[in-house]
């Protein structure tokens, strides 16, 4: 894990969604979750969905980072604003037992109560770094 990774809690929701996702802080995603959000994630083969911070979590997150991943750096982080969206996007270096991979995700984001009530995410798969 890169020690460069700290979630700051003044940040966007859309910066510290991607920064507590960089250390694998579940808890911390659960409190920027709002409890009835609206999640929709896209990876290359499969569509994913949760309608709470537990669906999203269990049902998604640790689904595309498992335990075996480990990110060792937030390589680019972006955010802006769209119209009533946040949009965020953000890199990943992982590694795990099949190699070094890159994982770029981009997601937009809407708030509700001071949490993330509604995510739309792309997500690019893990893509192998060559020559390391």
């Amino acid at each position: 894990m890169s020690e460069t990774v700290s979630v700051d809690q003044s940040a966007s929701l859309g910066s510290s969604f991607a920064a507590a996702l960089a250390l694998k802080d579940f808890d911390r995603i659960r409190d920027l979750l709002h409890p009835e959000v609206d999640f929709r994630g896209l990876t290359p083969r499969r569509v994913w969905e949760g309608e709470d911070p537990e669906a999203v979590i269990a049902g998604t997150l640790r689904q595309w980072f498992e335990d075996s991943d480990e990110i060792l750096e937030l390589l680019h982080l972006e955010t802006g604003a769209f119209a009533d969206r946040e949009r965020v996007g953000y890199r990943f270096r992982v590694r795990n037992p099949e190699g070094l991979f890159e994982v770029e995700q981009q997601a937009y984001i809407g708030e509700r109560d001071g949490r993330i009530g509604w995510m739309r995410t792309v997500c690019s798969g893990f893509r192998p770094v060559e020559g390391e």
